[in-house]
């Protein structure tokens, strides 16, 4: 039987954190976490906004304002969270932008890579110590199809420039950045043996609000057809981040997505990736670029492959 939200166990007991829940898919997996009786902590970046979304989704919920396109706002939103609960069972990175009308992020990196990948990288390192003794604990990283259009690599001198707000690759480059941290942070855990498991996903094609920014000319056209024959509604697109947060039947590691049309739609299954996302050499490169841009070193990271102990479990690697 293929799986839907009817599948989503009882959550009661567990606290679940969205980024960019106010709208869009990340909406609707808060809605359906908070109606199976999680505690959902809706992070956002118009309060205002995430308290309508509060309101409208109904449960028990709160509203913290984290903008990812600056270091200090995630590192205030983790303080926050850190100071209201003891435990985190779910991380959501699903925030995100798509060609949007700015170019770099606060702290200077170029948009994309810094408020999809940069600042889901350091929330995540920033609460990870709440979750990696937490039984069935997930960190679920929202990714895209179009990963595979993620040419050129990562550097520091790349990271900051000032172009890419129209640029396909670059929006390719954020996505693959995704892909790479699950696995790259999943290999991390289970060397360290926390309890957390890490998973990615991707929604699919879904008309929502990523598409209201200023895509290139060419693109358009591409776009509207795509949209109209292959899109699936938000609500639908939200399936696959709710499966990997709660199918716990699923290992870390593990990359979701639609399962029709070319992986535009339908039930959520096991999705492709390409072989640039499975490169583990870069996976590393990657993380280590990422402390160094950032400033955030994880816990239980050790930063070269050999054993280690990890300060939080004690587990050897």
């Amino acid at each position: 039987m293929a799986w839907s939200p009817a599948h989503v166990p009882d959550q009661s007991g567990r606290t679940a954190l969205v980024t960019g829940a106010s709208r869009g898919i990340g909406l609707q997996t808060a809605r359906v976490l908070a109606a199976r009786g999680a505690h959902v902590v809706l992070a956002c970046r118009n309060v205002e906004q995430g308290r309508a979304a509060a309101a409208l989704i109904g449960g028990s919920t709160e509203v913290v304002r984290l903008d990812l396109a600056s270091l200090g706002s995630v590192r205030e939103a983790a303080e926050e969270v850190r100071v209201r609960h003891g435990r985190l069972d779910l991380l959501v990175n699903n925030a995100g932008v798509m060609f949007p009308p700015y170019r770099r992020t606060e702290d200077g990196f170029e948009a994309h890579l810094g408020i999809n990948h940069l600042g889901h990288f350091a929330l995540t390192g920033l609460l990870l110590n709440l979750m990696t003794s937490v039984p069935g604990s997930r960190i679920v990283s929202v990714a895209s199809l179009a990963h595979r259009a993620g040419f050129g690599g990562f550097s520091a001198e790349r990271a900051r420039a000032g172009t890419g707000r129209r640029s396909v690759p670059a929006y390719g480059r954020s996505k693959l950045a995704n892909l790479l941290f699950a696995r790259e942070l999943q290999h991390r855990l289970t060397a360290a043996g926390a309890a957390t498991a890490s998973l990615a996903a991707h929604p699919g094609l879904s008309p929502t609000g990523l598409w209201h920014g200023d895509p290139p000319a060419l693109l358009r056209p591409v776009a509207a057809a795509g949209l109209r024959w292959l899109a699936q509604p938000e609500e639908q697109a939200a399936w696959p981040s709710l499966r990997a947060a709660t199918d716990l039947g699923l290992p870390g590691g593990v990359y979701l997505g639609p399962s029709e049309r070319f992986g535009s739609r339908g039930a959520p299954a096991p999705a492709r990736s390409s072989r640039a996302s499975r490169d583990v050499a870069a996976q590393a490169r990657l993380w280590d670029l990422s402390e160094e841009l950032t400033g955030v070193r994880f816990v239980c990271a050790p930063t070269v492959r050999e054993p280690a102990v990890c300060p939080v479990t004690g587990a050897r690697r």
